[in-house]
């Protein structure tokens, strides 16, 4: 199985070395020993890598194409060192988060208070509740406020916070700078699980 922070750890700086932040690394699918097709539609493992320029919040195709060919470099290096992060064929997505991009870091939950976000909990809250959907309110101290549909105000730990994201609204989409579409023949929407601008990449 691979190890999350330390592929974290190879990607980091690789970003910075770019000015861009760090805001997701993930591994889908399974590997052929598992077999299947994961719950995110992957038949073959995919590492994705997400990232945004500070200033926009995204990446252009650009922008992924040259933080690819840093992680890739990044990656032979180590392997010529015999250092193997993740077994097997895989492939390698560098992407902007998109619009309703996942909230990762606690900056995430204080930058899109006032907007919706649906949250996974590891441990139930409010009624026995796992899931959790409404307007964020904030962060303090790594307690998390939401204004939850169902249950009103609720608050959470951060660490305790399976997967969290934005939910795709005209607010949302009002308070979002318009993407740079320069040097891209046409600009998509997608979830933050189908990104903006995916880059892939097949790593052996």
């Amino acid at each position: 199985m691979a190890d999350i922070a330390r592929i974290v750890e190879m990607v980091e700086p690789e970003a910075q070395a770019l000015g861009f932040d760090l805001v997701r690394v993930k591994i889908f699918g399974r590997s052929e020993a598992g077999g299947g097709i994961s719950e995110a539609g992957y038949d073959e493992r995919a590492l994705q890598i997400m990232a945004e320029r500070p200033d926009t919040g995204q990446l252009v195709i650009d922008d992924c194409a040259a933080l690819s060919r840093r992680i890739s470099d990044r990656i032979d290096q180590l392997e010529d060192q015999g250092i193997e992060l993740i077994e097997g064929a895989y492939r390698l997505e560098v992407s902007s988060p998109g619009i309703d991009r996942p909230l990762t870091r606690p900056k995430d939950y204080a930058k899109w208070a006032g907007h919706e976000a649906r949250v996974q909990l590891a441990n139930p809250v409010e009624g026995n509740r796992k899931t959790l959907q409404g307007d964020l309110v904030g962060i303090d101290d790594g307690t998390v406020t939401l204004a939850d549909k169902k249950s009103g105000t609720v608050q959470f730990a951060l660490a305790d916070v399976i997967s969290a994201k934005l939910v795709l609204t005209d607010r949302l989409i009002a308070a979002t700078r318009p993407l740079d579409i320069s040097g891209v023949d046409e600009e998509v929407f997608g979830s933050a699980d189908e990104p903006d601008e995916i880059l892939e990449e097949q790593e052996d």
